[in-house]
């Protein structure tokens, strides 16, 4: 097909890529799909896409689960069926417990991946980890039985069925915003495409993934570089925050209606206590996609910080990561083309209660890498999203490609090229259920520099003493700082 071609009617167009999404949700090779995806990206990169018809939106709860996965497991049955997700767990107090207790605790690796065994399962394989098991020899992914853990709440899957049928892509620029049938004419709380047509449909159901509407953390971060030398990044007690997710909307009403926020106060080192970032991420393009403050204690006020968005360095954490890799991605989707592959079935992080609950982050830091034994890898089906500079922009990265996991629409793994197209960075989102409030932690990151040979590890370590991990399904009395104001009442070394 010719780029001429998107000039024609769409509608032949928009079905038959409608019928071949729909076949996407039965393969488990996304090669099978290579041949297909570029002729429908790239009639469908221009025009606004969204909802799905009523015919169309049948398969959610039938075929598909009320969110858009696969409702059976795979061939084999190392994907099994999904059942509801991890329910609480008993033994767990969300009163009184600062971590959360692993339910999988004592499961031993069905089987172990690495340099010498790599070639086996090639096809299960992200080309980041590819990229880690042929750089070092002591490099090895532990593989775990798979557990569909990602629990919703009725109200949010209530929220997504309505989303199927009225949520759109909206704004001047593809992907910049989105629109629906709720109130100020936005999707409701929930997945807003869980049939997705595109590649920034998929990106903005991981960007309004559900989570606890608050995350109360305090964890640590380090940085290894190539020589093994160990550097402690500064300690956040900070709020993450999915504001859509408090059933009361208060949080919402008080977080300029942002999908997304956090409310970070530095509490290390000495140098560094006191400076605080307060970040809403919007469901429009206004004001760039969000609102930032940036609070320092030299100068007692909070400033605006537009800047801290795409490829700015954050250098909080060393430099060595960028505004928009948080979460995985976070900020606008103009800079780039995302185009939908398909979906496959990968090897990726997934409940990891250990490296995030129990271990002490010292003890992961490997002189390469981290060390395999603190890592819990699964076979999981996700959504692989490719995303290429646009012509004409500005970033330092050139190409992107991003795993959806199809059950929780959060970003599970990630690498970023370079402009010579050689790999750059391999990430894991190392999450874990929140199965007291339902929704999915995704706020422990580690990334690997493939050519320096660095790597991070971001917001770990919840089990030592004075650090901790709390979910909350509101933010009554957490007394959290949510304006320039109050951000500078707390921000005093």
């Amino acid at each position: 097909m010719h780029e001429e071609d998107c000039t024609k009617p769409m509608s032949n167009t928009l079905m038959k890529s409608r019928e071949i999404i729909k076949r996407r949700s039965k393969v488990a090779n996304v090669k099978n799909l290579a041949r297909l995806v570029p002729a429908i990206a790239l009639c469908m990169a221009g025009y606004a896409h969204g909802a799905v018809s009523p015919e169309e939106a049948e398969a959610l709860g039938t075929t598909l689960t009320e969110f858009g996965a696969e409702k059976e497991g795979n061939a084999d049955g190392s994907i099994p069926p999904y059942t509801g997700g991890l329910q609480p767990v008993q033994k767990y107090n969300r009163e009184t417990d600062d971590t959360y207790i692993n339910p999988y605790e004592g499961e031993q690796p069905l089987y172990t991946i690495s340099q010498s065994n790599m070639a086996e399962h090639e096809d299960l394989l992200t080309e980041g980890t590819k990229a880690l098991l042929n750089k070092y020899p002591t490099y090895k992914l532990n593989v775990y039985p798979t557990h569909r853990s990602m629990r919703y709440l009725d109200w949010i899957i209530d929220g997504t069925l309505k989303n199927a049928t009225t949520a759109q892509l909206d704004g001047e620029v593809m992907g910049d915003a989105v629109t629906g049938a709720d109130e100020g004419n936005l999707p409701f709380p929930g997945v807003p495409f869980p049939i997705p047509e595109n590649g920034y449909e998929a990106m903005w159901n991981h960007k309004m993934a559900f989570a606890p509407a608050v995350m109360h953390q305090h964890n640590q971060a380090f940085v290894v570089d190539s020589g093994g030398g160990v550097s402690v990044l500064s300690t956040p007690n900070q709020y993450h925050m999915r504001p859509w997710y408090d059933k009361s909307g208060e949080l919402r009403d008080a977080s300029h209606n942002a999908i997304l926020s956090f409310s970070a106060l530095q509490t290390s080192p000495p140098q560094a206590a006191g400076i605080t970032f307060l970040n809403f991420y919007l469901p429009t393009a206004d004001n760039g996609g969000q609102l930032v403050w940036f609070y320092t204690p030299g100068q007692r006020r909070a400033r605006r910080a537009p800047d801290f968005a795409y490829d700015l360095p954050i250098s909080a954490y060393g430099g060595v990561l960028m505004w928009d890799e948080i979460f995985g991605f976070v900020g606008r989707l103009d800079r780039f083309n995302f185009k939908l592959i398909g979906k496959t079935e990968k090897i990726v992080p997934y409940n990891n209660f250990p490296i995030t609950q129990e271990v002490d982050p010292r003890e992961a830091l490997g002189e390469d890498h981290l060390k395999p034994e603190t890592l819990r890898f699964e076979k999981h089906r996700v959504w692989v999203v490719e995303a290429d500079r646009k012509e004409g922009e500005r970033h330092t990265y050139k190409k992107r490609r991003f795993y959806l996991d199809e059950d929780s629409w959060q970003i599970v793994a990630l690498e970023t090229y370079d402009d010579s197209g050689e790999l750059w960075k391999n990430g894991y989102i190392l999450s874990f259920p929140t199965y007291d409030v339902g929704g999915m932690n995704n706020n422990t990151w580690a990334f690997d520099d493939t050519i320096k040979g660095n790597y991070m590890l971001i917001n770990a370590g919840a089990s030592q003493e004075g650090f901790w991990n709390r979910s909350y399904m509101d933010a009554e009395d957490l007394n959290i700082a949510l304006t320039p104001r109050a951000v500078e009442a707390q921000g005093v070394r």
